[in-house]
């Protein structure tokens, strides 16, 4: 708020000292005096009233020049944090493993747009038997997600053929996640719940949760789900043809 107000009044104070032709060192002087700053302010307020509309158009530039920038340094950190996203070896991964374009997902289990996104992955996968699909489990919305998340790197870590049938039953779940619902999706999976009780809360676990948060927190991320596809960080829910068109994109060098 505050540089808004910054660049408002700026802009704002150099649009009217133009107009005015009021423009001299001392006007421009970070030090006025009482009297010099009564008058800017009836300077600004006069040619507010004038051109109201300069105020949508100096915040849609701060926008734009926020999101520039804000885009300039997501692409800096996306190459920076590349190999994690990419190749963390203890990170699920589906799809072809030695696919020739990787789609990075962000997600949570008790994220409703997670979800909606999720119902067309299987057919993406199907569909495309060339692509790599790394999964990063990021539980941000309630204890239950982080339970949900937990167990699920824990059947990575011991049964990692039974991954994907479990992610695919939480994200197909509703209602809550408690743990009792979770081992029981997990035991009709053939999963082992011993296992997920003794281990969901282990360092290992905690070390792989601890990375995708990392990871978030260096590519900005504030909610999910979001995907990573080449220098592509596409935040929010997506449709199968946009994704599709994205990766084709990327086949192409784009």
């Amino acid at each position: 708020m505050i540089s808004l107000i910054r660049f408002l009044v700026g802009l704002i104070f150099v649009c009217a000292t133009f107009e005015t032709g009021n423009i001299n060192a001392q006007s421009l002087s970070p030090s006025l005096s009482s009297d010099q700053v009564q008058e800017v302010e009836g300077i600004i307020s006069n040619y507010l009233r004038k051109n109201p509309e300069i105020i949508v158009e100096a915040i849609e530039a701060l926008r734009s020049r926020e999101k520039h920038n804000e885009d300039i340094r997501r692409k800096h950190n996306l190459l920076k944090a590349r190999q994690k996203l990419l190749h963390d070896e203890e990170s699920p991964v589906g799809g072809n493993q030695n696919g020739d374009v990787t789609v990075v997902e962000f997600f949570d289990y008790r994220c409703g747009f997670c979800k909606k996104v999720f119902s067309f992955i299987p057919t993406l996968l199907k569909q495309d038997p060339n692509l790599r699909f790394v999964f990063k489990e990021l539980p941000i919305l309630s204890p239950e997600s982080e339970m949900a998340a937990r167990a699920a790197l824990v059947v990575w870590k011991f049964q990692k053929k039974k991954y994907f049938p479990f992610h695919k039953a939480l994200m197909e779940s509703r209602g809550n996640l408690s743990e009792l619902h979770i081992l029981s999706i997990a035991e009709k999976q053939g999963i082992n719940t011993t296992r997920i009780r003794e281990k969901m809360h282990s360092i290992e676990v905690n070390k792989m949760l601890s990375k995708n948060h990392e990871l978030a927190r260096i590519l900005e991320i504030r909610g999910t789900p979001v995907f990573v596809i080449g220098d592509k960080f596409i935040p929010g829910a997506i449709d199968l043809p946009s994704i599709k068109n994205i990766i084709s994109e990327i086949r192409k060098g784009g």
